[in-house]
């Protein structure tokens, strides 16, 4: 009987100090967590109106390169293909003549105090139109002390069109640099003065 209270006790105690350790771990991020250049890698589909009442589902797998603020505000460089059957665009995207990414992607993003989160990226107009690029809103988590960030998109509005359509799309981004010395092309919109060192 004694044996018995003493293991309910210590694991009591031990479930309690589990307790407590999840609850110092909460409230650890905020926007200055996600800070720096990061290389993600996308992929997914998502899904069109077709003829007949059918759905066309689009293929995209790309690249890009994303540049965060710490203060809620991003830039953003990607190459991205889809498959043969996603419909013409409108027109070329604006890119970077030396590398050919696609650029001047800008938008703002939160990070919640659990280290979740959202950020949406406004892409500009396809060159030489009145045409405006997708606008993508995506749900992430942050893990490894905001090292890397896991993100599933939520909204996806394609070129020129009234609102989001369906999509499954994912992406997972891995810290590369916290300054903006490796990549002064995409770093547009670094903060000067802030620590270069991943505190």
């Amino acid at each position: 009987m004694k044996y018995s209270v003493w293991k309910a006790a210590a694991t009591s105690v031990f479930l309690l100090g589990l307790t407590g350790t999840a609850v110092r771990a909460q409230g650890t991020c905020s926007n200055s967590t996600l800070r720096g250049e990061y290389a993600f890698t996308v992929s997914g589909q998502f899904f069109l109106p077709g003829p007949n009442d059918t759905t066309v589902a689009v293929q995209r797998d790309g690249i890009a390169m994303t540049h965060f603020d710490g203060k809620g505000n991003l830039s953003q460089a990607d190459y991205v293909l889809s498959s043969p059957n996603a419909p013409a665009p409108p027109g070329a995207p604006p890119a970077d003549p030396v590398t050919g990414f696609h650029n001047q992607e800008n938008g703002t993003y939160t990070v919640n105090s659990d280290c979740t989160g959202t950020f949406t990226i406004i892409n500009p107009d396809f060159v030489d139109t009145t045409v405006a690029g997708p606008v993508i809103t995506v749900k992430f988590v942050l893990s490894d002390s905001g090292r890397s960030i896991h993100t599933i998109v939520t909204s996806l509005i394609p070129p020129g069109a009234p609102g989001p359509v369906p999509a499954l799309i994912h992406s997972e981004g891995h810290l590369v640099s916290v300054g903006s010395v490796l990549f002064p092309r995409v770093a547009a919109m670094s903060v000067q003065g802030v620590d270069t060192e991943r505190k």
